[in-house]
């Protein structure tokens, strides 16, 4: 079923916000802290530090009503500078391809595609971009169809 989360971004503290949300919430995450060191090795990407294999590459935390707080590390060693603005995005994850890619190309109309609509190691189909009112908007779809 298509849903809607909040995707946060942390320089380095992702793993203590995500603990203090989950006392404040009184709830658990909804899998296992993800981190980088999972991520399978890409040609064109240089080895991680030891320090930044580590940190959270995702959590995802139910908080309210069905709503999923979901975040990552965004360390600067891996090209990321987390800035007020940039630091959250709106996760849409439709129920097919097809709505996934008519939303993101509406979106994006106007604005900046950060990262195409394209496989991903998960099994997703996933992108992101800044509307030309920069808004930061992910696309998750998990679905095959």
């Amino acid at each position: 079923m298509a849903h809607v989360s909040t995707y946060l971004n942390f320089p380095r503290s992702t793993e203590a916000a995500f603990n203090f949300y989950k006392t404040v919430f009184k709830t658990e995450f909804s899998t296992p802290i993800g981190r980088f060191k999972d991520i399978p090795a890409q040609p064109d990407q240089p080895p991680l530090s030891e320090a930044d294999q580590n940190l959270v590459m995702h959590v995802a935390l139910p908080i309210l009503g069905g709503h999923v707080l979901m975040g990552t590390d965004a360390p600067e060693s891996m090209g990321f500078t987390v800035n007020p603005g940039n630091n959250m995005f709106i996760n849409l994850e439709p129920d097919t391809r097809s709505e996934t890619a008519r939303l993101f190309n509406a979106l994006s109309v106007n604005g900046k595609v950060k990262m195409p609509l394209q496989e991903m190691f998960w099994g997703g189909y996933f992108g992101s971009l800044v509307d030309q009112f920069g808004i930061n908007w992910m696309f998750n779809c998990t679905s095959k169809t």
